[in-house]
């Protein structure tokens, strides 16, 4: 028979059963009640991806509708398709907010003898990748042919006849003043505007050399004959002799600049027999001489106020200083 053991022996191997039994019970609640709370805590959601629902909202905002405002130039309107109204074709804010980039529209215009002029024009600047233009015409079959052939159009209203006018006649000088008017009408829209004469053409982006020239209010061709630069700056404008030209110039649409083409059209209209283009350097040289203080190449003029600049003959060749200088030769 085994001998017994004093009770004072026992209580180690006792206490030890007994915490073991206790760890046991303790351990099987834990892990009991981490069972059920795992069987029935809810579902997390998933995470939305913000990132991703933006992408594919962004890919699947739907493209601006394609309109007779903003239809590629040169793309014809659709085979079959009805001549728009003639509500359509009025020169608007919104028309020109289609066609203008960065905040310039080019514009020219003319009547239905002037239309070869008119599409070389355009071919030349779409050749260039400016598409930030528009056409006036002058008469309904103008109208008609350039919107059909895929030139961006408006209706000037004007009602001229469709057969050439002739230099110098009273109804070239009707054309002139329609310019003015037309200045006018485009400037309160905002936008920078570089008006031209048909009868030149573009053999390279104007664009890039008239924004050298950002607080210039006015810049305009000439009919210098003498350079008055040997580089591609502006002419020097206190030795420019000849006439300003007004059959390319860059407005911008400044407070000076609507003050001028405001007084310009009073004075045209008041009297036809004004030349818009004499009238125009009668009006700039009212007040002149000042240069703009940091900007030795502009010049105050008209008011004092306005801003003017002289392009460069090399680079922007009017009519009158090419014939010139080219008939000097056979001299």
């Amino acid at each position: 028979m085994a001998p017994c053991c004093p009770a004072e022996s026992t209580k180690p191997a006792f206490i030890g059963i007994f915490g073991a039994i206790v760890g046991g019970f303790a351990v099987s609640a834990v892990f009991f009640l981490l069972s059920f709370s795992s069987i029935t805590a809810p579902a997390l959601p998933f995470p939305v991806v913000t990132a991703t629902t933006t992408n594919l909202s962004a890919l699947s905002t739907p493209a601006q509708p394609e309109t007779m405002y903003n239809r590629p130039i040169w793309k014809s309107p659709a085979r079959g398709s009805r001549m728009p109204s003639p509500r359509a074709f009025r020169l608007t804010r919104d028309m020109v907010r289609a066609r203008a980039r960065d905040g310039v529209i080019v514009v020219t215009f003319g009547n239905y003898a002037f239309m070869d002029f008119i599409l070389t024009w355009v071919r030349h600047l779409t050749g260039l990748g400016v598409d930030n233009l528009l056409v006036g015409a002058m008469d309904t079959k103008l109208l008609r042919q350039l919107y059909l052939t895929g030139v961006p159009v408006f209706d000037m209203g004007s009602r001229m006849v469709t057969e050439d006018v002739g230099w110098g006649s009273p109804t070239f000088h009707k054309m002139g003043r329609e310019k003015v008017l037309l200045i006018n009408e485009l400037l309160p829209f905002g936008y920078e505007l570089l008006m031209c004469d048909t009868d030149m053409v573009w053999l390279k982006n104007p664009l890039p050399y008239l924004a050298r020239y950002p607080n210039a209010d006015l810049l305009t061709s000439s009919d210098q004959v003498i350079p008055t630069v040997t580089d591609d700056s502006l002419e020097n404008w206190r030795e420019v002799t000849g006439a300003y030209n007004i059959g390319i110039f860059h407005w911008r649409p400044t407070e000076p600049a609507k003050r001028l083409a405001k007084d310009w059209k009073d004075l045209v209209i008041s009297d036809d027999k004004i030349w818009d283009q004499n009238a125009f350097n009668d009006l700039v040289h009212k007040v002149f001489g000042q240069p703009v203080q940091g900007e030795d190449e502009l010049v105050y003029s008209y008011d004092g106020k306005l801003k003017l600049g002289v392009l460069p003959a090399s680079i922007f060749c009017s009519g009158h200083t090419y014939f010139v200088q080219v008939g000097a030769f056979f001299v």
